[in-house]
């Protein structure tokens, strides 16, 4: 047999195992061809921005899981990779590059941009796919996707062109988020909104030839140049007479006239409201209502433009100040008060949005949003989050949804189809140019980055084409993403897919929380409380990290980086390695042979039965994607009942002079290592592939997920586990009266009758590798005993015994005993439970009163002997 080397070194381990991998087509799934079961996984592509942080590193972790445990439990499975062009960012990042090498983008123009952009997203693709390949994910490269790539920008094509011809996309002027920097517009979902500390600015709106004025307040003054009127509640009492009057706007001296619209609050402010229909939306619907001008003024980039006079070409904050300056100087400002509101922020460049008028393309979201929550309804078509709170987050965003803005004004992203007649303005929507092409003139715009990334469940299996990998793997098998993304991405995926596919993308979705530091808070450069994962690899290992990863969280919960269980996962991996080492050092000489059930020892069993124990509760756990639990469950199984017992254990089997004890312990260490090399295989592939290769000269990938073993002895194993807890008692003796762990004790093992135990020779071999304590049938002199499940084990006294001590033990053990007693009595004496529980309940509690006062029997007499 092959031999693991001296001493763990997991970067000898992770250095070159992956490429091996890929080299052997390791990862690439079987297709159509395939007899197996297909499930599929779809890496959340990344975008081409960034580099991997801590959050990619536990998204990751968690789908590589997946694919590698379904692919154990022989599905054919593919997991793949792609990414996103993240359109905003993208050319944010690409002008800023080009910025400081002292080109400007606009006269670079648009062509030879994009061809800068490609030329960014090769080279971070580049180290995107380096990371991938660090954190060891079973990716099938062959497939790989770019949500640019020709393929895709034809799906997108003919997505568009459908949902036009099906009206569900239309062009119009509207009130959008504009984002002054990008100069773009934004979906709703792109805007974060924070508290800020601003102010309320209360203005004087004159009555011509007057003293008399309209107290009219505002936060945004500089919005003022695009006020058409002022709005009063019909019914409010103050202003009744003063509806169809003018006043006069402080701002510019235009005259603008009082109207009535029951938008405005009777209750709120001085009720009577500037309207400004082409600087906010609620605005804008007052104008529709009442046929209002659209007075826009301002410039895309967030300056201000001649309407607003002398502050024109001013940027619209330092517009603000100076006019709220100037209205002071003219004795037009009532107050200024500090105002606590919330302001949306774009969340791609983090300025202050604008609410802008504009003209944009819309998808109409309320059937497509209908349809998909009908298939939420049937337990048959409905996507199922984990955890199932999230459920309702995907509902109520739908219930509430408002029509998509999809166009961006950006020159990195999937050009619109949409073409203008020059000269009639006729709008043409096709998948090609018309013929006359000459006459048109392109949309200028790109589509949201997220109307491509809706379609990657089925786009990147070749959608529209009628394809093999299609038809196979799609739907998905589960998606596993964070949960700061189910509207702008999951939902999405699922109201396209259902128009398109006519069912959900994939069956499960796998929610978890954001990383944070150890503190809670929420890992930024800003704050400098990052982690480099690349950092932790190089420390401790891909399969540390991933361990940690893994086993430190739940669905749906955030996650603290805590350096010390990372290293507690290095240490983990360790004892497994060396564990490893000695099963195979000691099975090197071996021949093993099969095992008939009668050859099993008492250990052998018990292993087996715990094994079996462990393989039910980690299926359960996978199964519902609680990886944490599992994780956690091998980890206790490898670590306290096969390293810290078992193992040792076998010791006493391997010295056997029977030959088959020794060939059935033999036979147990290989067969209860291999799955736990198999078990641990999602979560820390590296070391459990190395560890597989040598053990076994197969490749683990391909192993079978392990299944429980039959025909356990009960007997045996309820035998075994008085043994253990015996070994745990002399243990507990050990520490608690200092006695030397190499000083060998003489133990007496008794029944509830008083009546010795006795121990076969392997039995006394496993007591004394243990524990060092020798089972004697008979005990002379004061004893130290101690209570356990099947009597008592009597330990000789010694004069480094503190009797004192032992007495009072005694004795608040008796109070102890005295107490279960008396809660027992009163239960079984109350009719209400005796007559109402189940018989067997009831026998429980019966067997329970039995136990005590046979303990207390027990300890008694202890007592009686040191107080004589």
């Amino acid at each position: 047999m092959k031999q693991l080397k001296a001493k763990y070194d997991f970067k000898a381990i992770e250095e070159n195992r992956y490429q091996d991998w890929l080299k052997a087509d390791t990862f690439k799934a079987e297709g159509s061809d395939s007899a197996k079961m297909p499930y599929s996984v779809m890496i959340p592509p990344p975008n081409v921005t960034g580099i991997l942080h801590l959050g990619h590193a536990w998204d990751n972790t968690i789908q590589d899981i997946l694919i590698r445990h379904k692919h154990l439990n022989n599905f054919d499975t593919l997991y793949l990779p792609g990414m996103d062009h993240a359109g905003i960012a993208t050319q944010a990042v690409v002008v800023d590059r080009l910025r400081k090498s002292g080109i400007n983008h606009y006269e670079l123009g648009r062509k030879k941009f994009q061809e800068k952009a490609f030329e960014w997203k090769d080279e971070y693709a580049a180290i995107i796919r380096e990371q991938w390949e660090s954190l060891g994910l079973a990716l099938d490269y062959s497939r790989e996707k770019f949500t640019l790539e020709q393929s895709f920008s034809d799906a997108v094509k003919k997505v568009f062109v459908k949902l036009y011809n099906d009206d569900l996309l239309y062009r119009g002027e509207r009130i959008i988020n504009w984002d002054v920097e990008a100069q773009t517009a934004l979906s709703n979902i792109e805007v974060e909104h924070k508290d800020i500390q601003g102010k309320m600015y209360t203005f004087k709106y004159r009555f011509p030839d007057s003293d008399e004025y309209l107290e009219v307040a505002t936060t945004r003054p500089e919005t003022m140049f695009g006020d058409v009127c002022i709005v009063v509640n019909p019914e409010d009492e103050r202003y009744l007479d003063v509806i169809g009057k003018l006043v006069i706007n402080p701002a510019n001296n235009d005259l603008i006239p009082i109207i009535a619209d029951d938008y405005v609050e009777l209750d709120f402010g001085t009720g009577a409201m500037k309207c400004t229909p082409a600087h906010d939306p609620n605005d804008f619907e007052i104008g529709q209502r009442h046929n209002l001008e659209l007075v826009n003024c301002m410039n895309k980039n967030g300056t201000m433009n001649d309407l607003a006079l002398q502050f024109a070409g001013l940027e619209r904050f330092e517009a603000r100040k100076q006019l709220v300056a100037y209205l002071e100087e003219n004795d037009n400002v009532v107050k200024i008060e500090e105002h606590l509101h919330q302001v949306g922020h774009s969340e791609r460049t983090g300025v202050i949005v604008e609410p802008y008028l504009s003209m944009q393309w819309f998808v109409r979201m309320q059937p497509l949003a209908e349809a998909v929550l009908k298939d939420q309804e049937d337990p048959e078509t409905k996507i199922n989050f984990y955890p199932k709170r999230f459920e309702n987050t995907l509902q109520n965003w739908l219930v509430n949804i408002e029509d998509w803005t999809i166009s961006r004004q950006i020159w990195w992203g999937h050009e619109i189809p949409a073409y203008y007649h020059k000269e009639t303005g006729e709008v043409y929507v096709a998948e090609t140019p018309p013929e006359n092409i000459d006459d048109y003139i392109q949309d200028p715009d790109v589509l949201d980055t997220w109307f491509s990334s809706a379609l990657w469940p089925f786009a990147t299996l070749g959608w529209p084409e009628e394809t093999s990998d299609l038809e196979h793997y799609f739907p998905n098998g589960a998606l596993v993403t964070g949960y700061d993304i189910i509207f702008f991405w999951v939902a999405r995926m699922a109201f396209m897919s259902k128009y398109l596919m006519k069912e959900r993308p994939f069956k499960d979705v796998v929610i978890h929380g954001l990383i944070r530091d150890i503190n809670g808070v929420k890992m930024s450069k800003s704050l400098g409380n990052g982690v480099n994962p690349m950092d932790v690899i190089a420390e401790y290992g891909i399969d540390a990290l991933r361990f940690f990863l893994a086993t430190n969280s739940t669905p749906g919960q955030d996650i603290r980086y805590n350096e010390t269980k990372v290293v507690a996962a290095s240490n983990f991996i360790n004892k497994l390695y060396n564990a490893s080492r000695f099963v195979m050092m000691n099975l090197e000489d071996i021949e093993i042979t099969d095992v008939k059930d009668e050859d099993y020892s008492l250990a052998d069993m018990w292993i087996l039965n715990r094994f079996n124990e462990t393989i039910k509760e980690v299926n359960n756990n996978m199964d519902t994607y609680e990886y944490a639990n599992a994780g956690n469950a091998i980890y206790h199984f490898v670590w306290n009942d096969f390293c810290d017992y078992y193992i040792e254990l076998s010791k006493a089997g391997l010295n056997s002079e029977d030959a088959k004890v020794k060939n059935a312990t033999a036979h147990t260490l290989n067969k209860i290592l291999k799955e736990i090399l198999v078990m641990l295989h999602p979560f820390i592939p590296f070391v459990t592939d190395e560890i597989y290769d040598v053990l076994t000269q197969e490749k683990i990938y391909d192993a079978q997920w392990p299944q429980a073993v039959s025909n356990i002895n009960e007997e045996a194993v309820k035998r075994m586990e008085q043994l253990i807890e015996m070994i745990k008692v002399v243990r507990e003796l050990r520490v608690e009266y200092n006695i030397k762990p190499s000083l060998n004790l003489d133990l007496n093992a008794t029944n509830f009758n008083n009546e010795a135990l006795e121990f076969s020779e392997l039995e006394k071999a496993m007591l004394y590798n243990l524990a060092r304590m020798t089972p004697i049938m008979n005990i002379k002199g004061e004893v130290i005993s101690r209570v356990t499940s099947f009597g008592s084990l009597n330990v000789l006294a010694s004069d480094i015994i503190n009797e004192e001590a032992e007495i009072q033990k005694l004795n608040v053990e008796i109070e102890r005993l005295n107490n279960e007693i008396k809660r027992s009595q009163n239960m079984l004496a109350n009719e209400n439970f005796t007559k109402k529980a189940p018989e067997a309940k009831v026998q429980v509690e019966r067997d329970k009163l039995a136990n005590y006062e046979m303990q207390l029997e027990t300890v008694q007499k202890t007592l009686s002997e040191f107080v004589k």
